[in-house]
Order: structure tokens, then C-alpha cells, then sequence
């Protein structure tokens, strides 16, 4: 409750932040070569972060002990203190005292190379949640915020965004299940365990490799997997193998089912559904939705109905030129299979347009891309990254940059950590961490946003720079977008600050910044040869663009079946059959591809865990992000007047305001759930380069 992780508007009276001498130009801390070893860890140092105390793994026990104590303190002033607005400054304080310690611990626990670090954050975690729990059933705790939203004169004199914050606040307790009675709280807590532990043991089991005795596959394809004595090792789906072979065994071995894991998955969401109607909702994903732009499962299945009808026809075709390549290669096997789609669409865009990517690798040099997307933010928000040098033992490797993000008028903003570059046993993949969230202090200053941007770059050598594809340069772009999303805020609370949003408005800005990565006029800004200084050709960014429609329909369906899936599973319950069949009929109804039997797709889709009820929302972000570049930034992408439109209807508010009123603030309009549909469909239809080349 206290410290939900949601994936903000002061200005006037805050202090400005001068700029410093120690501040360089991005691109130059991105040019020098990267390590990647282990930081020296002699003499005297400082802590992650800055933080004194995390100078050494114990640090962690320290400052989870040093929370504790504060949370205890806040604790009884609330709860002796009349109600009011302060009140909801000390339930905010109360709960930057408990994240400032689990979102750091949260990142360290699976970033830090180091095991003592990983362990100590882990047990941090344990030990906050712990505490979270407590809280959450603290009666006294919530009888202190029951007593400001019960009294109108009250609510009525507190801003709109206070009141949020204190509405928000009580729906966290309420889905605890605090307003019940000892016996129901109880059941409640323990469902609310029960559920973590189910997802963490879920989450890990959709990762986990399945073994088939090596004599039942043919020998020809045994080679391209992992062979542990007589048997084979299957740990993905080899979705770009050439061989139709490999693909199937790939797909038909790890999508095989798992008692196990299909247990827990069953428990999972008969849990979630249990501890839904304990609180007093129908289903689980009524209570998910509560707050989002879609506000509710019926508009949400709406939306996907009618995408789904618009796409249909589209589809077909897709699925008819992917089966056309197939019979041109395998005229012996040319029926066209769940594990297809993937290989041949991306022959399909090799052979028209040539987007080899080492064609396109030397103009996306990693230095070239930061200082291009420090112009952007300058010119659309009067916003510059530069690098600064950490303190001794406050990054995690000699590879992490520290980046100040600097305003022309306000001064320093907040701190993006960029850990970017591949290393031993880091996580594969890109996302967004929020160490410390935006918030005003008591004292009038505002304490500054830190975050953490996770890559997966190739490091660079002695006589090469590290290249990106167009696929890693757009996957930068949009991870910035979740940063600067929440380096723009300035909400008065933490609690709503930046990314702590509902999940359907969350990535908008990051999906938004895709749209800013294929537009050839913010691409030529940057673009060089790394060699020669050539402007990347204003032909291979058409055609990169272009290449990303083929068979777009087709990928979009896709993911309407993930999302109806999704919705399905934490619907009505119990369900109507089992997890599997309703996996093949809703295969059958939203995609159109057949489902093969003795596969379980379901027991492999992560996002059930952190996205569970919430699929939906990345089709739903992106029609938003679609519609805001269409009416504000597609006609002039550097347009100031619509960027400082954009941070004040949009980015500054973090969680503070009702999303769609964020949305309507900056469309000037209510766009409805067939705006929505039209707009990703007509995605798949306009040319944008071809627009913009008439319009020049």
C-alpha cells in the first residue's frame, strides 16, 4: 500500500538548482570505453547512490533499520495529529521513508554483480515488505485517513491533487482488505501472501528450460540446442531459426505443459479472484482497472473486439504473404504454423527493403544517440543531458554513466544511472528503475528524482564505438521516455510521482519517443557515420519505417489475443474450463492461427505476474501515443510550444490526476474507444516518411 510501485505539476516557489562546473557534454561520456569490471574497492568510498550507509552490503541492514525507526515515528504522529492536508504530507513522508529503501533494494537485488550486495537488498526487500504489511492492517493507521475523506468541509478545501493522493492512499488500504471485519482482514492477508509467493514462484517457472531424451528429436537439428548428457535442453523458442524444424521442436518442447506450473497458475488466479471479491469487487480485473484510462474490463474487452474486427482482414492477407514465403522456401510444408510468423515476416522485410542492420549499426553510434536525444529534449522542452562523474562507490561498474538532467530556467532536475552495457549474470533485458521518487519537502525544497536505465549494449573496443541497431536505438529512445517522464514531473507527493501511474497511461511517453526514433528529421539531427560523418540517407530511414508495417497487422493481432487472454483468465470465475482450453479458443478467436495440441503457452507468459488484468494497456498507450504525435509533434517534431504542452498536461502530473483528463488536456478532446481502434489501425496504413517527403 505504502510503497506501491506505479510504473509530475510545482514550479512556483521552488528552488533552482545552478548548473555545475562538473557537468560534460553527453556524448563525451559515452565515447570513452567501458570496462565493465568491478569497481576498486579500496579506501575510503561512498554508497550507492550517495546513500553513506551502502558503502558495504551491512549498509542495507542499517538503512532498513533507520526506516523503520522513522516509519514508527510517522506512524504515531498521524495517528495523534487532527486531520487535514497534513495528514496526507505525512502519509507521503511515510511512505518515501519505506521505498527509498525497497525501490533501491529492488534494483540492487538483481542488478549488483556483486552476491553480498544482491543478498543483503534481497533480505531489505523482506524485511520492508514485512513492515508494508504491517501498515496495511494497522486499523489505527486508517481510521487516521478515514477521518479526513469522511469530513466534506474537509476534502472539500483539499487541491485536487491532495485529494487524489489521500484517495489513493485509502484505496490501498481498501484493497487490503482493512475495512473488514478480524476474521476477513486475516483471510485477506494471507491471500495477499499467498499471491506473492504464487507469482514469484509463477514468474521463475516461466523461465525454466524443459528436457526431451535427445534420441526423440531428429538428429540433424540436435546441434542447435543444448545437449546435457542423453538429453536435449529447450530454453526458448528459436523463433528466428531458418530451419522449420528447429522452430516447431523448439515450440512443441518448451510450450510443453508443466503440472506443476500449471498449478500454480490455476492457484494464482483463483487467489487473485478470492481476495477481488473480499474487498468487495466482482473480479479481480474490476479492481485492477480501477483508476486506469480504461477504467473498467468492459471497455477494455470492447476495445479489443472491435481492434480485433478492424484488424481481421488485415490479418488474413498477412497470414497469406508469411504462407506465400513459406511454400516458396518449403513447398513441401507450406501450412502456416504459431511458430511461422516471426522467421518468415522477417524475411519478407529483409527481401523488400534491405534493412541489414550492420547496414544501419554505423550511424547509431551510442555517443551520437544520447547527444541526439539531449537536442531533442532541449528543443522540444528546453531540457539537456550531460554526464557527470560519480563519487567513489556510488555506481554498481566502471561502466555505469551518471547523467544530470539540467532545465534552462529551473536548473538541475533529477539523475538518470545508465547502466547500459552487457556484463556477467546482469538481467537481460531494458526497463526503467525509480530509486527515489520527486517530492516537496517540508522545508520548501524539492527532493530530486533518481532513476535507472537498464540496457543490454554491446560494450565497445579499442577502435570501435558501440553501435546500436535501429531496434536497440528505438528501445533507448522509448526507455528515455519512461525517464524523462519521470525527471518532468514535479508532484507534491512521491507516492504519485513520475511512472507511479496507471499501467495504461504509464507508457505513453516512452511508446510517444518510438515515433520521435523513425521520424528522418529528429534521425538526421544525429545520424552519422562513425568513420566518415555521413548523414544516415534519408531513403534507409523510409525504408526502415515502411519495413516495420509488414506484417504489422498480423503482430498486432497478436497481442489482442495476449490482451483477451489475459482478461479472460482474471474474469468471471471459476473459469468456464480449464487455463488450456480457454487458451485454444480464444487462440482460435482472436488470432486465427491453430492451436497445437499438448502445448500450454499460459505457463510461459510472464507478464501475468506484473501485468496481470493489464495487458491491454500497451495497445491502449500506444493508440495515445499515436494520437498525441499525430495532433501535436507530427507536423513539426521540435514544435517548443506543444513540448511545454506536453510536460503540462502530461508528464508533470505523474499518478496526481485522473489519466484521461491528462489525455484530454493535451488532445483537447475526449477521444473515445473507436479513436482509439482507428488510430492503431490507421498506424498500419500511413506513410509517414512519404508525408513528410511531399510536405518538404
Amino acid at each position: 500500500m505504502l510503497c506501491a510501485r506505479r510504473l509530475g505539476g510545482l514550479r512556483a516557489g521552488l528552488r533552482v538548482r545552478r548548473v555545475s562546473t562538473r557537468w560534460s557534454p553527453v556524448g563525451a561520456a559515452f565515447t570513452v570505453q567501458p570496462q565493465g569490471r568491478r569497481l576498486d574497492r579500496s579506501g575510503e568510498r561512498g554508497g550507492l547512490f550517495g546513500v553513506p550507509e551502502l558503502s558495504a552490503p551491512e549498509g542495507f541492514r542499517v538503512a532498513q533499520e533507520k526506516a523503520l525507526r522513522k516509519t514508527e515515528q510517522l506512524v504515531r504522529r498521524v495517528c495523534t495529529t487532527p486531520p487535514g492536508p497534513w495528514t496526507v504530507l505525512i502519509f507521503d513522508e511515510l511512505s518515501d521513508s519505506l521505498c527509498r529503501v525497497a525501490d533501491l533494494a529492488d534494483f540492487v537485488k538483481i542488478a549488483h554483480p556483486e552476491v553480498a550486495f544482491r543478498e543483503a537488498a534481497e533480505e531489505a526487500c523482506r524485511s520492508i515488505g514485512t513492515m508494508v504489511e504491517k501498515l496495511n492492517t494497522n486499523v489505527e493507521l486508517y481510521q487516521s485517513l478515514q477521518r479526513l475523506l469522511a469530513d466534506k468541509k474537509l476534502v472539500d478545501s483539499l487541491d485536487p491533487e491532495t485529494r487524489r493522493v489521500a484517495e489513493l492512499f485509502m484505496f490501498d488500504f481498501e484493497i487490503s482488505g482493512i475495512h473488514l471485519d478480524r476474521e476477513k482482514r486475516k483471510r485477506a492477508v494471507d491471500l495477499n501472501v499467498k499471491i506473492l509467493d504464487l507469482s514469484s514462484a509463477f514468474l521463475m517457472g516461466t523461465h525454466f528450460p524443459n528436457t526431451i531424451g535427445k534420441h526423440l528429436l531428429p538428429e540433424r537439428i540436435r546441434h542447435h540446442f543444448e545437449l546435457a548428457g542423453d538429453h536435449v535442453v529447450v530454453d526458448s523458442l528459436r523463433a528466428e531459426a531458418p530451419d522449420d524444424l528447429v522452430r516447431e521442436a523448439a515450440y512443441k518442447i518448451f510450450l510443453y505443459p508443466n503440472a506443476g506450473q500449471l498449478k500454480r497458475l490455476e492457484e494464482l488466479l483463483s487467489s487473485r479472484d478470492l481476495l477481488a471479491k473480499l474487498v468487495g469487487y466482482p473480479t479481480y480485473s474490476h479492481r485492477a482497472l480501477q483508476g486506469t484510462i480504461a477504467q473498467s474490463p468492459e471497455t477494455v474487452m470492447e476495445f479489443l473486439e472491435k481492434l480485433s474486427d478492424k484488424l481481421s482482414e488485415r490479418t488474413m492477407k498477412d497470414f497469406e504473404m508469411i504462407r506465400g514465403m513459406k511454400m516458396k522456401l518449403n513447398p513441401q510444408n507450406s501450412e502456416l504454423m504459431p511458430w511461422d510468423p516471426p522467421y518468415y515476416s522477417g524475411l519478407i522485410r529483409a527481401e523488400r527493403f534491405n534493412i541489414e542492420p550492420s547496414l544501419y549499426c554505423p550511424f547509431f553510434s551510442l555517443g551520437a544517440c544520447m547527444e541526439g536525444l539531449s537536442l531533442l529534449f532541449n528543443r522540444l522542452l528546453g531540457v539537456s543531458l550531460y554526464g557527470e562523474q560519480p563519487a567513489k562507490g556510488e555506481v554498481w561498474s566502471e561502466d555505469v554513466r551518471k547523467l544530470a538532467v539540467v532545465h534552462e530556467s529551473e536548473g538541475l532536475l533529477g539523475y538518470i544511472y545508465c547502466d547500459f552495457f552487457q556484463r556477467a549474470d546482469k538481467p537481460h533485458q531494458d526497463c526503467h528503475f525509480t530509486i527515489r521518487g520527486g517530492r516537496l519537502k517540508e522545508d520548501g525544497d524539492y527532493q530530486l528524482p533518481v532513476v535507472v536505465l537498464m540496457l543490454n549494449l554491446p560494450q565497445s573496443s579499442r577502435n570501435l564505438p558501440t553501435l546500436l541497431t535501429p531496434g536497440m536505438m528505438e528501445n533507448l529512445f522509448h526507455e528515455m521516455g519512461h525517464a524523462m517522464h519521470s525527471m518532468l514531473g514535479r508532484t507534491r507527493y512521491q507516492h504519485v510521482t513520475g511512472t507511479r501511474c496507471p499501467t495504461d497511461f504509464a507508457e505513453v511517453p516512452s511508446i510517444l519517443m518510438e515515433y520521435f526514433a523513425n521520424d528522418y528529421r529528429v534521425v538526421h539531427q544525429f545520424a552519422r557515420h562513425y568513420q566518415t560523418g555521413q548523414s544516415l540517407p534519408r531513403n534507409m530511414v523510409s525504408r526502415l519505417c515502411e519495413s516495420k508495417k509488414v506484417c504489422a497487422a498480423a503482430d498486432m493481432q497478436l497481442q489482442v489475443f495476449y490482451a483477451a487472454l489475459d482478461q479472460i483468465y482474471h474474469g468471471k470465475h471459476p473459469l468456464q474450463s480449464s487455463t488450456t482450453d480457454i487458451l485454444r479458443d480464444t487462440q482460435e478467436r482472436f488470432y486465427g492461427l491453430p492451436y497445437v495440441p499438448n502445448t500450454a503457452w499460459q505457463l510461459r507468459f510472464s507478464h501475468l505476474v506484473g501485468y496481470g488484468a493489464k495487458y491491454y494497456s500497451y495497445l491502449m498507450s500506444r493508440a495515445v501515443a499515436s494520437m498525441v504525435w499525430r495532433e501535436c509533434f507530427r507536423q513539426d517534431p521540435f514544435n517548443r510550444a506543444a513540448g511545454e504542452r506536453y510536460r503540462r498536461e502530461m508528464l508533470a502530473h505523474g499518478g496526481g490526476r485522473e489519466p484521461m483528463l491528462m489525455v484530454q488536456g493535451m488532445l483537447q478532446k475526449c477521444p473515445s474507444i473507436d479513436d482509439f481502434v482507428n488510430t492503431l489501425v490507421s498506424d498500419l496504413d500511413l506513410d509517414f516518411e512519404t508525408f513528410l517527403m511531399d510536405s518538404t
